[in-house]
């Protein structure tokens, strides 16, 4: 296998950087550059030399064994300072080596993955925990980072073992007396993982959403302040306000984190009938994008819900511009003078708190996907238990949901996946 190079910081100008090596050659490719090497995980200042004697940079020497690195191969990082020109001067020399190349994108955390030190699950944790912007992003990515999608199908996997293990007794001992009847204990072992995988299944969708961010449309008649309502959560003049109904014919997209939770709020179009093509148009995105959104803010001067949204569910209706008015009952804001903004945004975070709350581990639709073909299986042992089916039968539908689980964390037929997957990572990674 190749020794492999690349940069593990950002790229530019920085105080330090970070240039990774790995593979069987990797403390062979240091020391030509940094001579004596220190011992492993500890650090050692070294200067660092081209082959030809000429000075490279002062540098920071980490050197980690095959078995105990990220990638499970001998790994060695050289702390270099941050100047773009050390590092071309690092990377060229490093290249020149014999056995020596540039990383391909992710080909580090690949190689963590072949050597059994992540699962694939992990994998997909690691890329949202470098994309992540917000504190709530962070936990899930670090929850599915730190093994315990992984743990969980370790769990699953090992009831659905048992129970086929003794459905097999059954089939080896045909012609004997099985001494025990085994149907109530398989019976139990798949329930259970039935009813944990559907519960993971629907808390896949909420993990989800979080991983990408929850939509709230912000809704109402013309002029009822909602690009005023935008501007105003957003901090800065993101939407264009005008006494003029029907300013906002498209709709702009403003990405919020609120309360450590990634928010996206949509300003739409003002709901109303009109002769104007491009205002219906701007309506009818309004409505879609609004029926796919996580939440549903209406805004109303007069307490009146615009007849569009009769087919829609509200999550909050807001009277706005109450420093015109003087109405006070529900929930009121001014999004000119502020008033009332902190209670909205207070109400906003505890329900997308709500919903978090039954999230699941399970993050990607491709998780989702495996469990769910794990559950469909399930479902026909479920059903045939009790109809005395062939006990052949049986074993192999609980061997194909084990194989959907082996999917999910990356023991099986993810070959074609792992392009797409790494595709995401940086060089560094």
């Amino acid at each position: 296998m190749d020794t492999i190079f690349a940069q593990a910081t950002a790229k530019g100008k920085a105080g330090v950087a970070v240039i990774r090596i790995s593979g069987p050659r990797a403390f062979f490719a240091a020391e030509q550059l940094a001579g004596r090497l220190p011992a492993p995980r500890m650090a050692g200042l070294r200067t660092l030399r081209t082959t030809d004697g000429d000075h490279l940079d002062e540098a920071l020497v980490l050197v980690f064994p095959e078995g105990a690195s990220f990638t499970g191969e001998a790994v060695v990082e050289l702390h270099l300072h941050g100047s773009i020109a050390v590092l071309r001067a690092v990377e060229r020399e490093l290249g020149s080596l014999e056995g020596l190349r540039l990383a391909e994108p992710g080909e580090f955390t690949r190689r963590a993955l072949e050597n059994n030190r992540l699962d694939l699950a992990q994998v997909e944790g690691l890329a949202d925990l470098v994309e992540a912007e917000t504190e709530a992003q962070r936990r899930q990515a670090q929850l599915v980072f730190s093994g315990a999608l992984g743990d969980r199908v370790e769990n699953w996997r090992a009831d659905l073992i048992r129970a086929a293990a003794l459905l097999e007794v059954t089939i080896d001992f045909a012609d004997e007396d099985v001494p025990v009847n085994v149907t109530p204990e398989v019976t139990d072992l798949v329930e259970r993982t039935y009813r944990d995988l559907g519960a993971e299944i629907s808390g896949s969708y909420v993990a989800e959403r979080l991983r990408d961010g929850f939509e709230i449309a912000i809704l109402g008649a013309p002029n009822a302040g909602k690009s005023t309502l935008l501007n105003a959560l957003a901090g800065r003049e993101a939407a264009i306000t005008s006494k003029t109904a029907g300013t906002t014919r498209d709709i702009i997209e403003v990405r919020l984190d609120m309360d450590g939770i990634p928010v996206t709020v949509l300003d739409t179009a003002g709901l109303r009938s009109s002769d104007d093509e491009i205002e219906q148009i701007g309506v009818s995105r309004a409505l879609s994008r609004a029926k796919n959104a996580d939440m549903r803010i209406v805004l109303t001067e007069d307490g009146a819900i615009p007849s569009e949204l009769r087919d829609l569910s509200i999550d909050l209706v807001i009277r706005s511009k109450v420093d015109l008015t003087s109405a006070t009952e529900g929930l009121a804001i001014s999004a000119q003078t502020g008033q009332g903004l902190a209670r909205l945004t207070n109400t906003i975070s505890e329900t997308l708190e709500h919903k978090i709350s039954h999230i699941g581990t399970a993050t990607h639709k491709r998780h989702r996907d495996a469990m769910t073909l794990a559950v469909a299986h399930l479902e026909t042992v479920l059903d045939l238990l009790p109809k005395n089916a062939p006990t052949e039968v049986l074993a192999e539908e609980l061997r194909f949901a084990i194989r959907a689980l082996d999917s999910l964390i990356g023991r099986v037929d993810v070959e074609d996946l792992l392009g797409e997957i790494f595709a995401s990572f940086c060089l560094g990674k």
